[in-house]
């Protein structure tokens, strides 16, 4: 009676539903048919700059949907919907609006797309139309300014009234296109425009423009020039540092990047610094111009602090300090998405979104504010159903999430996705047989084998979704299985065949292994399994799965295949120790086992390394231990570098000397004072040194009194009634504190007292004292040493100097000169009997045409008294003065003599007249050379005969108007004929001689060349 009933009931479930008619009609049905989709934008309109001067009279915003059906448009202006047959400036294009001769103040503003079909309506993203513009400058003079030497200058820029504000700017010099270079002397603001200059010298003199650019709308102007007018000032004054351009509290998008400006005026030309008070720079920071720019890359909200630009040079330092805030642009951290829902069923719609400050989040549905906060529905109905948009905003900007909510209603179907038709199972395993008809609402589930209905107990499980799991399966559970599914719209059922396999068992597992860094090491694995199923076996290394294709240097599986899967781990590192699991799986069932590699290898790097009990030459460093893998760590060696060798690290001296592997402190000893370090620790032991520790945040030493001296103590010479000393200056790693410069002593050979000066500039590496009561060439004894704000060091060792010598007191006597050419003079004097002359000076001019002080110049040592003048103007008169001089300078002038230059030599070539082979000679012939009424007399001929391609050989002088000259044996050679006369020698003529061939450079026509092609193409 019992099986009777249990048939009854499966017959009653596979028979068809009667009730669904009921539904007919309604939306949301779960059928072939609704496979349509609601608008999902694929372009959206952006911000658009339009140009007022633009050439083209329209503006294009995108907007483009993907959608089934298609979807049709429409947009809105400051949020009201535009009427296109109202306005004909607008015109739809596809989704795209156009913007026809557009109007300033009608159709700028926040524009928005939207999109609807039958499934719902999406608004896009909003877009501002701004209109762009850059004025011109005045057109008012600009007024010159006028600076002295040494000061430092600001021109500045007052851009004209512009849209957008981005602009970039440089400046012109004098004429357009040339723009002043930038360097660590000048410096132009991105954000003003204005130039600065540190320290005016005379090269700056000139006219500057303005140049500002505006990439939004590809325009450029330029102001009206501004003089700069550098006024000389002996000797140039120095200034102290004086920032000029600040940045300001600056507020940063996380991601972006942004750039801090910092300019000093000041000479000599201040060194700019940057630092962040609360903390170290970012790593991803740059410093460009000279230090003028700090960018920051990629902003985090670690990087927000304060941040300082200090400039300094050595008459005094300044600083500024302005905070940088990080905000963040609105990004969802959960984002709704496109979903079907039963109907009747509870759903929630949540998004969240991240941001400084907090982002608001408000929802639309189908483009209309949704009122809803939490968007939780409780018993979905068909009005539930359309487009979804979460909307997240703060002052930074605006993001939006979209999705489709569908609710459908159904019964149940295996359409779709019916039970598999054949199950495998692995014996005394466990098997899951899913059952997942689409229904709407859920439905309710049954299972029955065969004709038997099935219930939960210890073996058998029907889940809520429907899948029925069978524990410890054998033989006796294989068989026909049918899913039945019910709702109150239908019912359904599928059937599927469960066949049992036999299970796969590890038959040789991996066993524990330890190597030695570099070794290679073993896994074995082999496993029995079911003769009908294929077996396939997958390594992991704790729990993460190796890839041998992108690790196969040191991973390599058994070749043999089948039933074993040995892995060989080559070239063993350290990252390779770890549990290692072999699984070996078939389609039914998957079977492990585990085994450890012990990996030995030199210590990791040590942990946490920070500095203590800092001194002026010695720091405490202390670290944690790093792993020691598997060898016991037998010492620390302790490295450093600073800020004068950044590159390179050095081991540092330690106190202890050697430091023992269970120690994790160390003092530092042998430090430079008052500079900057970072430290780092190696772990070594019995198998090798280990990797470095990261490094130490940056300490400086405490300051203290410098005890190097400068070296290289000299002097000596200079102008008259002066005292020059030089030293070479102290190396910066020795300064020992700020404040560093130099006390230089000297005093009179004979002297008791010595005389000390200051000189605070650490880079100086001389120092002239002017006085005239001190005597010529006179032994002075000079020491020099350093000091700092802590105190002055040793003073170097004492040098003796002697002060400048007066210049020459007599002039050259006996001063005579000649004309050798139209160009050249030779002249000579008797020499001044003063033992402190060095040399002469010989100045030579036109005397009528040149001005004495732009004359030419020679100068010869004392040994000489005598020497050639070029480069001279041919016939014409020259004055020429020779003066002794000295390191004091020069002496008076000797009396003037003049001279004439020659006539200038023929400037018209020898024309050649005959070419004639003589046996083993060929003689040339030419013309005589007449000279013009300025050139000087024919003396007679130069003939120069060498080798082609060398510009010497054999010359020949003549006063005939032919030479026979010998024939090459080989190669080419070259005859030069030339002019002579008193003025020199003239232009020159060529003929090239080649194995019994005259060929004439200059003098072949067209025609002899045509009649020398027609020679060689009859072969004659």
């Amino acid at each position: 009676m019992l099986h009777f009933t249990v048939l009854l009931l499966l017959l009653s479930l596979t028979l068809p539903s009667t009730d669904a008619s009921v539904f007919e009609g309604e939306p949301g049905f779960c059928s072939d048919d609704a496979k349509g989709y609601g608008p999902v934008f694929e372009d959206q309109p952006v911000d658009t700059i339009y140009p007022e001067e633009s050439p083209e009279a329209k503006i294009t915003m995108s907007c483009q949907a993907r959608a089934n059906p298609t979807a049709t448009y429409k947009w809105r202006l400051n949020g009201w919907d535009i009427d296109l047959d109202d306005d004909n400036h607008y015109t739809l294009v596809g989704g795209n609006l156009v913007i026809s001769n557009p109007i300033k103040n009608k159709h700028v503003g926040k524009y928005s797309c939207v999109a609807t079909n039958n499934y719902g309506t999406v608004v896009s993203r909003e877009a501002t139309v701004q209109f762009g513009y850059l004025d011109l400058f005045s057109s008012e003079e600009r007024e010159a300014v006028y600076v002295k030497e040494g000061q430092g200058a600001v021109l500045l820029c007052a851009p004209p009234p512009h849209y957008p504000d981005e602009l970039s700017f440089r400046w012109i010099l004098n004429e357009f296109p040339v723009f002043i270079p930038l360097d660590k002397r000048r410096f132009i603001s991105q954000t003003t425009g204005n130039l600065y200059i540190s320290k005016v010298d005379s090269s700056d003199s000139g006219n500057y423009s303005c140049f500002v650019s505006s990439s939004s709308i590809a325009k450029s102007v330029f102001s009206k020039f501004i003089p700069l007018v550098p006024l000389a000032e002996r000797p140039i004054r120095k200034y102290p540092a004086d920032i000029k351009v600040k940045f300001p509290d600056t507020f940063a998008l996380a991601g972006q990047n942004i750039t801090l400006e910092c300019f000093a005026l000041g000479n000599p030309i201040p060194q700019i610094r940057w630092r962040k008070m609360d903390g170290e720079l970012p790593a991803n920071h740059e410093v460009s111009m000279a230090g003028a720019h700090l960018h920051l890359y990629h902003v985090q909200y670690e990087d927000e602090g304060t941040y300082e630009c200090e400039a300094l040079n050595s008459k005094g330092k300044d600083w500024h300090r302005a905070r940088v805030s990080v905000e963040a642009f609105p990004e969802w951290t959960e984002f709704i998405s496109s979903t079907e829902r039963d109907i009747s069923s509870d759903y929630t719609m949540s998004c969240e979104a991240s941001g400084k400050p907090k982002p608001h989040v408000h929802w639309l549905k189908n483009s209309h504010s949704y009122d809803k906060h939490d968007l939780k529905f409780s018993g979905l109905t068909f009005e539930d159903s359309g487009m979804y948009q979460c909307i997240a905003e703060n002052r930074h900007g605006v993001i939006y999430a979209d999705a489709e909510l569908r609710v459908i209603a159904c019964a149940p179907t295996f359409d779709h996705n019916p039970v598999k038709r054949r199950i495998l199972g692995a014996k005394n395993g466990r098997v899951v047989l899913e059952c997942k008809p689409k229904a709407a609402p859920k439905a309710s589930f049954s299972w029955s084998k065969g004709t038997e209905l099935l219930f939960n107990s210890t073996r058998m499980l029907i889940w809520e979704d429907g899948s029925l799991e069978i524990l410890n399966v054998t033989r006796a559970d294989e068989g026909r299985y049918t899913c039945f599914a019910e709702n109150d719209r239908g019912k359904a059922n599928s059937t599927g065949y469960l066949s049992i396999t036999e299970a796969t068992k590890i038959t040789l597992a991996p066993s524990n292994a330890d190597v030695t860094a570099g070794e290679s090491a073993r896994m074995q694995c082999a496993a029995s399994h079911d003769s009908t199923l294929d077996i396939t076996f997958v390594w992991t290394l704790d729990g993460r799965a190796i890839d041998f294709d992108r690790e196969g240097s040191h991973y390599e599986r058994n070749p043999n295949g089948g039933s074993s899967g040995e892995l060989v781990i080559k070239n063993t590192q350290l990252k390779h120790s770890g549990r290692y699991t072999c699984t070996a799986q078939t389609p039914v069932d998957n079977v492990s086992s585990s085994a450890d590699l012990v990996v030995r290898g030199p210590p990791g790097p040590p942990g946490g390394v920070r500095v203590e009990e800092i001194r002026d030459k010695s720091v405490r460093l202390i670290w944690s231990r790093g792993t020691d893998n598997h060898s016991p760590i037998s010492k620390y060696t302790v490295q450093c570098r600073d800020s004068f060798s950044q590159e390179d690290w050095r081991d540092a001296t330690t106190s202890p000397s050697d430091v023992e592997g269970n120690a994790e402190t160390a003092m530092v000893v042998d430090l430079f004072p008052w500079t900057e370090y970072e430290f780092r620790v190696r772990a070594t032991n019995t198998l090798g040194t280990g990797d470095p520790s990261s490094s130490s945040p940056k300490v400086t030493t405490l300051e203290a009194v410098p005890v190097v001296a400068p070296s290289d103590i000299g002097g000596g010479g200079g102008t008259s009634r002066e005292l020059t000393i030089t030293w070479t200056p102290v190396q910066p790693q020795y300064y020992y504190g700020r404040n560093f410069g130099y006390i230089i002593a000297f005093k009179p050979r004979d002297g008791y007292e010595w005389r000390k000066v200051t000189v605070a500039d650490p880079e100086a590496n001389h120092y002239v004292h002017k006085d005239s009561s001190i005597p010529a060439s006179t032994e002075f004894q000079v020491k020099v040493k350093a000091f700092n704000s802590n105190g002055e060091g040793p003073y170097s060792l004492t040098a003796v100097i002697y002060s400048a010598q007066d210049v020459p007191s007599e002039a050259p006597t006996s001063v005579e000169a000649r004309a050798l050419s139209a160009t050249e003079a030779i002249v000579w004097w008797l020499p001044v009997p003063q033992h402190t002359v060095e040399g002469y000076q010989v100045r030579y001019w036109r005397k009528v045409e040149d001005r004495e002080p732009s004359s030419q110049r020679v100068v010869v040592s004392s040994r000489e008294n005598q020497t050639r003048l070029e480069n001279m103007r041919p016939n014409s008169p020259y004055l020429i003065e020779v003066r002794a001089y000295n390191a004091a300078g020069y002496g008076p002038p000797s009396h003037h003599f003049q001279i004439y230059t020659k006539k200038a030599p023929p400037s018209r070539p020898p024309k050649i007249i005959s070419k004639k082979l003589k046996g083993t000679s060929v003689n040339i012939a030419w013309e005589h050379v007449e000279p013009l009424a300025n050139e000087s007399t024919i003396d007679g001929y130069k003939v120069l005969y060498r080798k082609a391609g060398l510009s010497t050989g054999m010359l020949y002088t003549t006063g005939k108007r032919s030479i026979d000259l010998p024939m090459p044996k080989d190669g080419d050679c070259v005859v030069e004929v030339r002019a002579h006369s008193e003025g020199g020698d003239g232009a020159v003529a060529q003929v090239r001689i080649s194995g019994g061939a005259v060929i004439v450079a200059q003098s072949l026509s067209l025609a002899c060349l045509l009649l020398v092609g027609l020679f060689c193409l009859l072969g004659l």
